[in-house]
C-alpha cells in the first residue's frame, strides 16, 4: 500500500515573511502561497509535500506526503539552510513543536460519509484564440459570461457547483452539502512562461483571483478514485496552498 502521511510544521510568521521578502516571493498584499511553495521545494527537493494548506500562524502548515518522517527529516537536514529551517519551524523550540509527521488513512470504503474542509481557487480553463496554452477565469465570472439565464446566481452557489464537479470527477465522491465559510479576492504571484525558446527568463506577475474556503460533507463513491483525489488535491493551483482536502468524522447521516 502507498505510504501516505500528514505533515505539520509551524512557520514563524515574522521570520518567514522576512525570508520571503528577501527572496522576492511576496506580491503586494498577497498571501504566502508562492513563498511557501518555493520554500518547501528548497527544503525537501524531490520529496516536497503537496498539496499543502497554511491557515494562519497559530494553526501552522499542513501537507500530505508519500514520504516517511525519516525521509523528510533527511531531506531537510541536507537541503534546508538554518535560517529557512528556523523560519519554517522545522526544529522544535519554544515557539514550534518542530516537524511532525503521522500516518493518515488513504483508503475509505465506498458509501462512507466524511466531513471536510478545503481551501480552493475556483477557476475554469478556457482556450483563448490568441494564446497557445489558453487561460483561466474565475468560475463566477465564467458563469456570468456564458450562462445568461443564471446571472442572478450567488457566488457561493456557483462555487458550490464547481466544487461538486471536482469531487465527482472520475467518480471519486459526491458532495452531500457545503457552505462557503470564507471568501476574498487575493493576489498571488506566478512566474510567466519564457517569451521564446531563446529566452529562459521567467518574470514574476501578480494575478487577482478567488480564494474560498468550504466546509461540509462528502460521500465516498469509489475507494481508489478517492485516494487519488486526496493525493492530488482539489482544483487548480494545488502547488501554491490550494486544494488540500482535510477530513474529519461526519456530523450528519445520509
Amino acid at each position: 500500500m502507498t505510504t501516505f502521511n500528514l505533515m505539520h510544521c509551524q512557520p514563524d510568521p515574522r521570520k518567514f515573511v522576512l525570508w520571503a521578502s528577501r527572496q522576492g516571493g511576496l506580491p503586494a498584499g498577497g498571501d504566502l502561497g508562492y513563498a511557501l511553495h518555493a520554500a518547501l521545494h528548497r527544503v525537501f527537493g524531490a520529496r516536497v509535500p503537496k498539496p499543502f494548506y497554511y491557515r494562519d500562524g497559530r494553526a501552522g502548515l499542513l501537507a500530505y506526503t508519500q514520504s516517511s518522517a525519516e525521509e523528510l527529516r533527511e531531506a531537510a537536514s541536507l537541503c534546508a539552510a538554518p535560517n529557512l529551517a528556523d523560519a519554517l519551524g522545522l526544529n522544535a523550540g519554544p515557539r514550534s513543536p518542530g516537524l511532525g509527521v503521522r500516518a493518515f488513512p488513504l483508503r475509505w470504503d465506498a458509501g462512507r460519509v466524511l466531513g471536510f474542509e478545503v481551501r480552493v481557487r475556483p477557476m475554469r480553463r478556457f482556450k483563448a484564440n490568441d494564446r497557445k496554452h489558453g487561460s483561466e477565469r474565475d468560475a463566477y465570472r465564467e458563469a456570468d459570461a456564458r450562462r445568461e439565464h443564471e446571472k442572478d446566481l450567488a457566488r457561493e452557489e456557483v462555487y458550490t457547483r464547481w466544487l461538486a464537479e471536482q469531487f465527482e470527477a472520475n467518480g471519486a465522491s459526491r458532495l452531500v452539502e457545503a457552505r462557503m465559510t470564507r471568501f476574498q479576492l487575493t493576489p498571488v504571484m506566478r512566474l510567466t512562461q519564457p517569451a521564446s525558446a531563446d529566452d529562459a527568463r521567467r518574470q514574476p506577475r501578480t494575478i487577482i483571483g478567488p480564494d474560498a474556503t468550504f466546509n461540509g460533507h462528502l460521500c465516498v463513491e469509489d475507494t481508489e478514485a478517492f485516494a487519488r483525489l486526496l493525493m492530488r488535491g482539489v482544483g487548480r493551483h494545488r502547488a501554491f496552498g490550494f486544494g488540500m482536502l482535510l477530513l474529519r468524522p461526519a456530523s450528519v447521516t445520509v
